[in-house]
């Protein structure tokens, strides 16, 4: 498991730095659905199947649409991969610009919304989708479960679910600091959680690595625990034309540096989900 940002630059060639020319594959259409609220116990195995898929917590603002652009498309390229991928959000975010229309959408990658109107109800329901789903995943996957801040701050802290979250934050001293702000608050309710980061809207390698070793050494002073890195997302401006054509970026613009970063984010996420479930 990558345990600082070093450990993943292999994973990001320079070549991240250029341009290659667009290309575009049109993505498949989704269809309208949602998640029933009828929990199983946390982090258990459904009539003794197969593990559950790991929960993996994004803590999104309502109104943060490059971030819930970013994990979408983290989940589209989970699904590329040959795994499982399942978005699942409040059901308050329907209608809703961060996310695209509910259902069964690009490469099988699935959006889901969630009547829970809580921290422990959106974790419990995200637990029995994934003790479900993990019956169907021949080659595993992720259950992406989008956690609106608030609730982590304002909530009494959950004993089982909570277990793996990443935080998307940019470079910037403001970004790192409120990105340290959470991490804090974060490891202080939940001991058993493993945070990840990734950073996002770089322009480089170098700015990315040291943002990254800033940020840890902050947290381990603050709070006495590592951050495991995810990588980096680049500063693309593919990232915004998706966006506004509600289009996965990696059917959109598949060869361009932004797609090929969050294929490599979507590849440490997925290597170190199935560690999870096999370790």
């Amino acid at each position: 498991m990558p345990r600082d940002l070093a450990d993943v630059l292999h994973y990001f060639l320079p070549e991240l730095e250029e341009s290659p020319a667009e290309a575009a594959t049109e993505p498949a259409g989704p269809s309208g659905a949602a998640v029933p609220a009828q929990p199983e116990p946390p982090g258990t195995a459904m009539d003794g199947g197969p593990p559950p898929l790991p929960i993996l917590g994004l803590p999104i603002g309502e109104r943060d649409v490059v971030r819930a652009a970013l994990a979408w498309n983290l989940a589209v390229e989970t699904a590329r991969l040959g795994a499982r991928a399942t978005l699942i959000a409040p059901e308050s975010d329907r209608g809703s610009p961060l996310w695209p229309e509910p259902g069964v959408g690009p490469l099988g990658c699935e959006l889901l919304f969630c009547p829970a109107k809580d921290l422990r109800s959106l974790y419990e329901t995200a637990s029995t989708l994934a003790a479900h789903q993990a019956k169907e995943a021949r080659r595993g996957g992720i259950v992406f479960l989008r956690v609106p801040p608030e609730w982590l701050r304002n909530e009494a802290p959950i004993a089982e679910p909570m277990r793996w979250m990443l935080l998307l934050s940019g470079a910037r001293a403001r970004d790192l600091d409120e990105t340290a702000g959470l991490a804090r608050a974060l490891y202080a309710k939940h001991p058993a959680l493993e945070l990840g980061v990734t950073l996002h809207g770089v322009e480089s390698i170098a700015e990315a690595r040291d943002a990254f070793d800033a940020l840890a050494r902050r947290t381990e002073t603050e709070s006495a625990r590592p951050l495991i890195s995810y990588g980096l997302l680049v500063d693309d401006l593919h990232v915004y034309r998706a966006i506004a054509a509600q289009r996965p970026i990696g059917l959109a613009h598949p060869q361009s540096p932004a797609a090929r970063a969050l294929m490599d984010v979507a590849r440490l996420l997925y290597e170190d989900a199935r560690s999870r479930v096999l370790g």
